[in-house]
């Protein structure tokens, strides 16, 4: 149990792959541990949520609670605030090596003041202490090293108890808001002018820092990312000020990339769907790459459409509205996927958000006529 390999893969993106830090290690356990790491995570998460241990802009690895939950937070947040007439300004903040520092002491101190019962905390104690792990890679020796700090990432039971670890990085400020998706923090400051927000903005990092250094955990100042909210209507100045944290200047952001989902300063949505449709197209090549002669069947295909390229076209719909002119690019996308995929059938999509797909059933070779009468029965289903 105590005892397990991990695995080093490389992070996608990274420019330079010669420090240990462009590459993740997943810890792979025993089947038997992961049941025992799962069954004691509900319980865990029971006690937490009834003793007020989370805060309630805590999000991740928390039932009913995904990256939807958090974004729409923030920008029902923005608008609210901008609808005040206020200068609303968020600086997004990454916890360097979360999962790595967690300790174990201070962690079981947490949850014992907490009021979680003791079987649960000793057991917590014992999982995160006398740990050996062997990395697995190519070249590497068969051996195993002691782990004295972190979690394992991998594990079930993990993000729950860094996000049990880092409550207290939540302070009860006036006019500010802290919301935090696992190891991702947002601090977002509302006054009357935008160097204001920049004066707040460094002052609530600073009192974040100090806490985050209580507890052994840093942030990687490097992806501080700062943007400025404005209304559609708002037509100042783009140069707006940047941010000065710890000695590393920051200018404000026209997107940035948080969760999956593209902000920009006046929330709006094409920039996201762009992205989507070029991933959406860089997912489609591989896919028609497996399946070039005499590959994958036609009924594969069209599984990994809907698995693999589906997802990632739509993804961000449940929030952002594509506009008409990005619909008719995701429209014209997504009706030649689905020739290609099958070319038996011809795709009808929905003018809407979801990009939900709907099908006329039936041949491409069938009659003319027959085609007519057909769709003449379908188009109710676009109203």
């Amino acid at each position: 149990m105590k005892k397990a390999g991990g695995i080093v893969l490389d992070k996608p993106g990274k420019p330079d792959y010669c420090t240990p830090s462009s590459f993740r290690i997943i810890v792979l356990h025993e089947t038997i541990s992961k049941i025992l790491k799962r069954l004691s995570a509900l319980p865990l998460t029971s006690a937490a949520r009834s003793l007020g241990l989370l805060h309630p802009n805590q999000c991740g690895s928390l039932a009913g609670l995904g990256c939807f939950d958090i974004v729409a937070t923030l920008t029902h947040e923005v608008r609210l605030l901008q609808a005040a007439s206020l200068k609303v300004s968020t600086l997004f903040l990454d916890v360097k090596g979360g999962f790595d520092n967690v300790c174990a002491n201070k962690l079981a101190d947490i949850l014992a003041k907490g009021g979680v019962s003791t079987y649960l905390v000793a057991w917590i104690k014992s999982f995160l202490s006398k740990h050996q792990c062997r990395l697995i890679f190519q070249g590497a020796a068969k051996v195993f090293w002691p782990v004295t700090l972190g979690t394992p990432q991998g594990s079930p039971i993990s993000p729950l108890l860094f996000v049990l670890y880092i409550t207290s990085l939540h302070p009860t400020i006036p006019q500010r808001l802290v919301i935090s998706y696992v190891e991702n923090l947002t601090l977002t400051v509302s006054l009357d002018s935008v160097r204001s927000n920049i004066r707040a903005l460094q002052h609530l990092f600073s009192v974040i820092q100090e806490e985050a250094a209580d507890l052994r955990v840093a942030f990687s100042v490097p992806k501080t990312e700062l943007i400025h909210w404005r209304t559609p209507k708002d037509h100042s100045d783009v140069a707006l000020p940047p941010i000065l944290i710890n000695n590393m200047l920051f200018a404000p952001s026209q997107a940035v990339r948080w969760l999956g989902y593209l902000l920009t300063p006046t929330v709006q949505s094409s920039i996201h769907f762009q992205r989507r449709l070029v991933l959406a197209h860089a997912s489609c090549t591989t896919i028609r790459q497996l399946s070039a002669g005499k590959g994958l069947s036609s009924w594969c295909n069209r599984k990994l459409v809907f698995g693999a390229i589906l997802p990632i076209l739509t993804y961000g719909c449940d929030l952002f509205v594509p506009d008409a002119s990005m619909l008719k690019k995701l429209d014209s996308f997504w009706h030649g996927v689905l020739r290609w995929t099958t070319n038996c059938f011809i795709p009808l999509l929905v003018a809407h958000c979801t990009t939900k797909p709907l099908y006329h059933p039936f041949p491409l070779s069938a009659n003319t006529a027959v085609c007519q009468l057909l769709s003449a029965l379908y188009v109710p289903l676009q109203n």
